[in-house]
């Protein structure tokens, strides 16, 4: 498995987020929903619209651990979700985001397919770093840290065993030590 990083830079990030927009309003959703929550890829895809319309927590038992989590909808979320609602007329029994071919087998939009997009966006913006689907979830973290530099509660976010784990896993540990050495000379 490669390892991916997250965006930390701000204003790529939004250059990133109106590429993929202007791409693909439903691959922008499906970036907001990583962005805004830390949800794995894998608990985004078999969201239904009933998930997230009119609640103000996402429900769900995690794909990889099992466990029961809530995440908090924030005003954005909500607000990219319903727009993306309105204009697909999807109903509330719908998958936020179904396969355009959809077969029994899989009714909503592939990994694979994402992870496509978010790296066409990536090149096209010119994001030099691995990106891939976990770059969302990553770039949550990113953000979160810097923003209430807690680490605690991040760490319960991910279900992390340690707050090292958290942030080696959100890159943090990358940028002190690039920072340390950037002026270091023997």
């Amino acid at each position: 498995m490669n390892i991916v990083e997250p965006i930390r830079s701000k204003e790529t990030l939004l250059r990133f987020k109106e590429e993929l927009k202007s791409r693909s309003h439903r691959d922008y959703v499906i970036a907001e929903v990583g962005f805004q929550t830390g949800l794995r890829i894998s608990d985004i895809l078999p969201l239904k619209v009933s998930d997230i319309l009119d609640h103000t927590h996402i429900v769900i038992r995690e794909e990889k651990t099992n466990k029961h989590k809530r995440f908090p909808i924030n005003n954005r979320l909500k607000m990219v979700v319903e727009e993306y609602v309105r204009e697909t007329g999807l109903g509330m029994d719908d998958y936020l985001f179904p396969s355009r071919k959809s077969t029994g087998k899989n009714p909503y939009v592939t990994r694979e397919q994402v992870f496509r997009s978010l790296n066409a966006v990536a090149k096209a913006v010119g994001i030099k770093d691995k990106i891939g689907t976990h770059t969302l979830r990553k770039t949550f973290g990113y953000h979160h840290y810097n923003h209430f530099k807690n680490v605690a509660v991040l760490q319960d976010i991910f279900n992390h065993s340690a707050p090292s784990i958290t942030l080696k896993y959100i890159g943090i540990n990358d940028d002190i030590i690039d920072k340390m050495m950037a002026g270091f000379e023997v």
